[in-house]
């Protein structure tokens, strides 16, 4: 059942400074075993409002919104995913957190991935990947990646501009992320979701990700702690045998589109939830 508009979700957050005059939004809720969610490309916590309403009864979930994202200091420095895991890291200090589980949705599994490149696997009790290739791109056709260099050339000149920004989030609202119709108020919200970040901070960050390689990252959390990925239909063809090889210990789901935990929470959440269940 497709997920309906949480406009009326209100969470108290806070800010962290994570550099001189450079504070990162974040919202800490619930008590339990933690669980951290990172979003993707430009978007911001409102985007897991589904997941804070299902696991902040049995759980502490904390998400935060990444530089230049959102209610968080738009800079000029740092809009990469190492810095993005850096800011992470911070945070999770911060907060006191230990042995979470790390959950990023699309380019948020980056930074996840870039957190275990620069901190390995034995502080997490478990990782999950919405929707992310560890590959930006490759020379081999039958890995999963995010792109070609053609289609990923495409899309980083088209967010050159702030309404070449609007129309590539639109379009990608539209026949990747969301399967329902979209109708003028989805389709208002999610660019809302977005467009607090700039072009040109837009740009470095999708550079950064399409140059991307985190495979040993995936290798070393699937050989060290539980594993999970959340694949879209769009892609599982290539997902299942590339994951089947290098991940083979994660368990993989595939159904909806690259918002899938955002339109079927139900089904998202029922998976989430045995998953956590199994690990710790």
């Amino acid at each position: 059942m497709a997920s309906a508009i949480s406009s009326e979700t209100h969470r108290a957050g806070d800010y962290l400074e994570v550099d001189p005059g450079v504070a990162i939004y974040y919202e800490d809720e619930g008590e339990g075993p933690p669980l951290v969610l990172v979003p993707g490309w430009t978007f911001t916590t409102k985007v897991f409002d589904h997941q804070f309403a299902a696991f902040s009864e049995s759980h502490r979930v904390i998400s935060f919104d990444p530089r230049s994202q959102g209610r968080s200091t738009v800079t000029l420095e740092g809009n990469n995913y190492a810095t993005q895991a850096g800011d992470l890291s911070k945070l999770l200090d911060h907060l006191d957190v230990e042995n979470p589980v790390l959950l990023g949705w699309s380019t948020g599994s980056t930074a996840t991935w870039h957190y275990v490149r620069d901190h390995g696997t034995s502080g997490l009790v478990g990782h999950v990947s919405v929707d992310m290739p560890p590959i930006g791109m490759s020379c081999d056709e039958t890995d999963w990646m995010e792109g070609s260099i053609e289609e990923l050339a495409g899309f980083y000149q088209g967010v050159q501009t702030a309404q070449g920004l609007r129309g590539v989030i639109i379009w990608y609202a539209d026949n990747v992320m969301i399967e329902q119709e979209m109708s003028p108020e989805l389709t208002a919200w999610i660019v809302e979701q977005s467009l607090s970040t700039p072009p040109l901070m837009a740009a470095s960050l999708l550079a950064d990700a399409c140059f991307g390689n985190y495979q040993n990252e995936a290798v070393a959390v699937d050989a060290d702690i539980p594993s999970l990925f959340v694949v879209a239909e769009h892609w599982a063809e290539a997902a299942r045998p590339y994951l089947a090889e290098h991940c083979p210990n994660s368990r993989v789901e595939v159904f909806g589109g690259h918002m899938m935990f955002w339109e079927y929470p139900e089904r998202f959440n029922a998976v989430l939830a045995e998953f956590l269940a199994g690990v710790g």
